[in-house]
């Protein structure tokens, strides 16, 4: 360089300089928070203490006082509470928080007021009572035996900490408040930084090196793809001998790979915090550098994270939950209704609410839907809101030891075990099994003497197990103990046991808030399962997968999901009245694949401002050609939204064209404001029909397949309908009842599945021999089958999309989860032919009735019987052929290859 800048030493020079200049380390300053306005001339610690003892006479009265209780026992009840509100104020004004907690109290009121939903708490926090009278949190702590020293802790100083989460929707709406609030140059979001991973390095470096595109996809993909624990391109190298044979043989590929090697793990480029915001006393220029994203009107810190608290600022988090946005979803279907419910009035000991728990009914319900869980569910039969707490905080890696335990305690199948008899009240909820730090805490204040802040050093120092911090807190508990009265070696044992526990103790506070979420969502599902239901399925409209598991759930309480209609339907799920009184749900028409939300909105706004259309003519007349287009009308109509307007949807989908041109006339017709030719009197122009080309109406397996292209399932049908006698006789078991099937055999067994193929991957493992996963269909969801080299290379061409297929398959439960290994695979025509007892098959008309008989005539007779259902104007007629016939899989394809055959069942 200096050669290159010979007539210009000092250019490499300066390079130096302002490398120096970039390599600043800010001071370390205290947290800075900003100036709260207060009543009358009082302090923040005044205003604070004021605005916590009216919070909290407000909710004595609403939540502990009862009807009846005079003024001693209202006092009596009430002074557990004044004692605890008057010791967590003295702790925030001696560490100097009262800032903060007001702060946090007013945007939480501000979205209150404004029906803005809020969670019950998250984190530590909940055990604050102060936090309780502020409305920032909705758990009382002191029923249910929550620590306030677990969220701020003198004896350990660090920042409060409240992670609120608020209504997905509106979440947006808060932090634009707290912009107004305190001045929108003192608000910004927390920067972060995204890495190139080894797929990204490598496209970018290709993209650079102008390589074909087709070309480094493909080598992408020889990259594993794991979201949880990324794969570096290092171990795919080691992993996958493709890459390696393309890096040797290929060299712009090597140096592709080797460029991309150097690059990989560098900052690739800047986002922001998923919920952290800052909040400071002066511009923030004045403190950090800040950043602004293009696709945000709202500053970040460059500062990350953890610099930017070094720097005073003060984090927020404001997190955005989905089930919130749900739960007020329902709230809101259930009004429409005139049935009012608030949900921090609803009682905790419901019993329809445990009775369906029990039952393990709880797709849905927040935390607690998934296999294992409702497996727990079902062995447990939770009855109090004391299991769903402890089931929050047991139910992961570790503490799920534990369950069985819990479980056969609570059955009184086994009696609990208190480690010593002061420890009784405090384990007495958990039958003896130690679940919450919280009651580490306890534990070591009862036997040992530890102050609680003390104590939550030791469940710290547990949890971590450095060995001279753990020597050290044994040497305490232990003579804390001897102290109290009990015998040393007991007491060492006892810490040996606490510490095992607290290795993987959950925090209390945060379990039994986020309970409490799972038990309204119970709630509601249990009481009002329609709403709840259609509530749900409009926040997962985005997952198909999703979808269909709500579906099969209506599918089991009998409540019907009703099609997508053009003149029924609104933008989201909804609950509609039918003609006998019931209530089912209406299929949202933005959860169409590929017609937008936005677009719908108009459709619908157009409907309810000039009522229903009344035929596919006045819907091409009033629509609006900005929002509609082909490729929109297109899955409509695959979806059936349009049925109840014209029931051919082949004659609609070759329509297509035409119809979309009709739009655009009749809306240029309206801007010209020009009267047509066929206007009525008055000026009115008069409707034209649109001339439909003539078409035979798809088959039933192609309007299925096209049903399901447009919403990711099949709705009105399902394929394996017509296979339903075959597969009884085939013992098939449904997807839904493979996980029962396998948990009954002890966790392995074989089962026989029968599906559709629905998608495919194929891989190749380390040692180079190719498997695939098969994603297949079934009239209860989809599975998944894991095919290793042998059963692929009898079935790789089977697993063409649309084919259906007998799965033989080894089942084991794996993590709770059911993974099937296939043994065969083979087409289920095939099988079925060897067990069919007959045809039966549906006709468009009579006419190619006789056609159908010549054909089954040539066949020769046998032993099948055949069934023809000819469609005519007072519904369908089934005629029974005289003769019983051979069915063949000849014949069976012969039939279905007929023109004029809607679908062939077996019998």
């Amino acid at each position: 360089m200096r050669e290159l800048f010979s007539d210009l030493p000092e250019a490499v020079d300066n390079t130096l300089v302002i490398a120096r200049r970039c390599s600043f380390m800010p001071e370390k300053l205290a947290p800075i928070l900003p100036p709260f306005d207060t009543v009358g001339g009082r302090n923040e610690a005044e205003e604070l203490r004021a605005q916590a003892e009216e919070g909290l006479k407000k909710r004595l009265e609403a939540h502990v006082f009862t009807e009846g209780m005079d003024e001693a026992a209202r006092a009596e009840a009430a002074k557990p509470y004044h004692e605890r509100l008057d010791f967590e104020l003295g702790i925030i004004e001696q560490m100097g928080f009262p800032g903060y907690f007001l702060i946090v109290a007013d945007f939480i009121g501000w979205a209150k007021e404004r029906n803005i939903p809020v969670g019950p708490g998250r984190g530590s926090g909940a055990g604050s009572l102060v936090a309780y009278s502020l409305l920032i949190t909705d758990l009382d702590p002191l029923r249910w035996g929550l620590l306030f020293e677990r969220f701020l802790n003198p004896e350990r100083v660090s920042m409060p900490d409240f992670d609120i989460d608020f209504c997905k929707d509106r979440r947006g709406e808060v932090i634009d408040y707290v912009q107004q609030r305190y001045g929108r140059d003192k608000v910004a979001q927390i920067i972060t930084f995204g890495k190139l991973q080894a797929r990204a390095a490598l496209r970018d470096v290709g993209r650079v090196r102008e390589m074909p595109y087709g070309q480094v996809d493909r080598i992408c993909k020889l990259v594993p793809n794991n979201p949880a624990n990324p794969v570096t391109l290092a171990e795919a190298l080691d992993v996958e001998p493709e890459l390696r044979k393309q890096r040797d043989e290929d060299e712009e590929v090597g140096d592709l790979i080797r460029i991309s090697l150097q690059l990989e793990g560098l900052y690739r480029n800047a986002s922001t915090h998923a919920a952290g915001v800052v909040i400071g006393d002066r511009p923030l220029h004045e403190l950090v550098a800040l950043y602004q994203d293009p696709n945000s009107d709202m500053p970040a810190t460059q500062f990350n994270m953890k610099w930017v608290e070094q720097a005073g600022l003060v984090k927020f988090d404001f997190l955005g939950l989905k089930t919130l946005s749900v739960l007020q979803n329902a709230v809101d279907l259930l009004k429409r209704r005139d049935i009012n419910i608030d949900l921090s009035q609803v009682p905790l000991d419901d019993r329809p609410t445990y009775e369906m728990l029990g039952r393990a009914e709880s797709t849905g319900v927040f935390q607690l839907e998934s296999t294992g869980m409702r497996d727990v569910l079902r062995r447990m039969k939770p009855d109090r809101f004391e299991d769903i707490i402890a089931l929050v905080a047991l139910y992961r890696p570790g503490p799920m030891a534990n369950i069985p335990k819990y479980i056969a305690c609570k059955h009184g199948q086994e009696e609990p075990d208190y480690m010593h008899p002061v420890l009784e009240p405090v384990l007495k909820e958990t039958f003896g099994i130690m679940i919450y730090q919280e009651q580490v805490q306890q534990a070591a204040q009862r036997l040992s003497g530890y102050t609680l802040g003390g104590a939550d050093l030791l469940r710290r120092a547990m949890g971590k197990k450095i060995k001279e911090e753990m020597d050290a807190q044994r040497e305490k508990f232990v003579n804390g103990a001897v102290e109290q009265g009990v015998d040393k070696a007991q007491a060492s044992g006892i810490f040996d046991q606490i510490a095992a526990f607290a290795g993987y103790g959950f925090n209390k506070s945060h379990a039994a808030a986020y309970a409490l979420v799972s038990y309204h969502t119970a709630y509601l599902k249990a009481n009002y399962p329609v709403e709840f239901l259609a509530a749900s399925m409009t926040y997962d409209m985005g997952n198909t997968d999703k979808l269909n598991v709500f579906r099969q759930e209506l599918q089991k309480l009998k409540i019907d999901l009703m099609p997508p209609d053009i003149n029924r339907s609104r933008r989201d799920f909804a609950v509609e009245r039918k003609d006998d009184g019931t209530y089912g749900i209406r299929y949202a028409l933005a959860a169409v694949k590929n017609v937008g939300g936005s677009a719908m909105d108009a459709l619908v706004e157009l409907r309810e401002a000039d009522g229903p259309f009344k035929s596919l003519s006045d819907f091409a007349d009033r629509a609006d050609p900005t929002q509609v287009n082909k490729r929109l009308l297109e899955n409509l109509v695959r979806a059936g939204a349009f049925d109840q307007l014209h029931r051919n949807r082949a004659e609609l989908f070759e329509s297509l064209e035409t119809i979309v041109r009709h739009v655009s006339l009749a809306a240029s017709e309206r801007k010209s404001n020009q009267v047509s030719l066929f206007a009525v009197e008055g000026g009115a122009p008069q409707e034209q029909d649109i001339r439909l080309k003539s078409r035979p109406e798809w088959p039933q397996m192609d309007r299925l397949k096209e049903e399901f292209d447009a919403l990711g399932f099949y709705l009105s049908a399902h394929p394996l309908d017509a296979y339903a006698e075959s597969l009884a006789r085939l013992e098939v078991v449904s997807s839904t009842e493979a996980h029962a099937a396998a948990v009954r055999k002890g966790g392995q067994t074989r089962l026989v599945l029968a599906g559709i193929v629905v998608g495919r991957q194929i891989r190749t493992s380390k040692s180079g021999n190719r498997f695939a996963f098969a994603q297949l269909t079934d009239r209860t969801g989809v599975f998944e089958v894991t095919m290793f080299s042998e059963v692929l290379a009898s079935s790789r061409d089977l697993l063409d999309a649309g084919e259906p297929l007998l799965v033989r398959a080894d089942a084991r439960i794996e993590d709770d989860n059911l993974r099937l290994l296939a043994s065969s695979v083979e087409p289920l025509d095939k099988a079925v032919e060897r067990t069919a007892a007959g045809l039966e098959i549906f006709l468009h008309d009579t006419s190619p009735l006789e056609t159908l008989k010549s054909l089954i005539q040539n066949e020769g007779r046998g032993r099948g019987r055949i069934h023809v259902v000819v469609p005519t104007a007072r519904g369908d007629v089934r005629i029974k052929l005289p003769e019983a016939y051979q069915v063949s899989s000849r014949l069976r394809g012969a039939v279905k290859a007929l023109p004029g055959i809607d679908y062939v069942k077996d019998l």
